[in-house]
């Protein structure tokens, strides 16, 4: 036994050094960064994530937590499932991971440099966002929600019915969309010589994420600071006791028993070191959803990218983690994972943050 942890001591080891040579410095230590200048006075910061391993999933209790009173999520459907049980996973190569979620004047560099139009903002296109006519879930007629299909909204202006700042997370884009920002940010970069070698701005995979999400820690606690919900007052931006834009009324679901600031998104690393968890990561936890750059499989995530098809390297519908502002404390854990209806979806709730690591190709297809 002693000798088998020897081994895999010196196994680890190696991998870590191999690892931090990939990632273009001998001497890189977690926490090191890299900005990338984009122009105009912007930037983008990565934060170094050394290979590691972390519990995917999560346990029976958790589950039963989620659909509790505490969480709020609503029992009997088979969401939890989605996380499945808790499962050793190893992230054998380090990376560099998004400070914060990329903002609406990240985005806008992008699309001033290359003139793109996102798959909302084509024709016949559309996006998710809030629906301003509703007002309750429940009428004599059924269930009714707070989303609909909109054909003139975008990221420029996803419906909120308030000033979207600069350093707001961009929303309403798409898979597509996001692969095609980061394309364009290696090159942007690669063209200044402040890339680093055999490397790649891209989405994370999804035990990436899941892995920098934790922040390091080796257990399955719900959230990246542990189980309590109320040790995660001034951390994070989910469903809490906050009005509605021009109303007088809050998410009527389950919420945080606290006014977190904002009845949807919340500026990037508004919370400061409080809402950064042990990798130094904002808003890991609620806030937009983040997508990731695998297909979505029901039965769990993987330590490996996950394909629809591997041998074709295809998606068609990516796996998007964390939860956002609407969502009640039970579906913004760590463990929470949902699959996007497809390759050119966008939504209002949903955003993303950037992975520098080795490259990694996924083609999009549509369903």
């Amino acid at each position: 036994m002693v000798l088998l942890r020897f081994y895999i001591g010196i196994t680890f080891l190696i991998m870590t050094v191999l690892s931090s040579v990939v990632c273009g410095a001998e001497n890189v230590e977690q926490g090191d960064t890299i900005r990338a200048v984009l122009g105009k006075r912007t930037t983008l910061e990565v934060v170094y994530i050394p290979p590691g391993k972390f519990m995917m999933g999560s346990t029976d209790e958790e589950k039963a937590w989620a659909t509790g009173i505490e969480g709020g999520a609503q029992p009997g459907t088979d969401r939890e499932t989605f996380e499945g049980n808790p499962r050793p996973t190893i992230v054998s190569e380090g990376f560099w991971m998004g400070r914060t979620e990329v903002t609406v004047g990240q985005f806008r560099r992008f699309v001033e440099a290359t003139n793109y139009i996102t798959d909302a903002e084509k024709m016949e296109g559309w996006t998710q966002v809030f629906d301003h006519s509703w007002d309750r879930y429940y009428r004599p007629s059924g269930m009714v929600y707070p989303w609909k299909r909109s054909e003139i909204h975008s990221w420029q202006d996803p419906n909120f019915g308030i000033p979207v700042k600069a350093d707001y997370p961009v929303v309403c884009v798409s898979y597509q969309d996001m692969k095609a920002f980061c394309v364009w940010l290696t090159r942007h970069q690669q063209e200044n010589r402040r890339l680093p070698k055999g490397l790649e701005y891209r989405l994370p995979t999804e035990a990436e994420w899941a892995y920098a999400c934790r922040g390091g820690r080796q257990d399955s606690s719900y959230f990246w600071w542990g189980n309590d919900l109320v040790e995660g007052k001034g951390r994070f931006n989910i469903s809490s006791v906050d009005f509605l834009p021009g109303r007088d009324m809050v998410w009527p679901l389950a919420n945080s028993p606290w006014s977190d600031g904002y009845a949807f998104m919340s500026p990037v690393d508004h919370y400061g070191k409080k809402g950064r968890n042990g990798f130094g990561l904002a808003d890991m936890c609620g806030n937009v959803w983040e997508f990731t750059l695998d297909h979505f499989d029901p039965q769990g995530g993987h330590q490996e990218l996950y394909y629809l098809d591997a041998k074709a390297q295809t998606v068609t519908r990516p796996v998007c983690r964390g939860g956002n502002y609407f969502d009640v404390p039970g579906n913004a854990r760590c463990a929470v994972r949902l699959g996007i209806f497809g390759v050119q979806y966008s939504d209002s709730r949903d955003g993303f943050r950037v992975c520098l690591g080795v490259p990694r190709k996924t083609v999009p297809v549509k369903r």
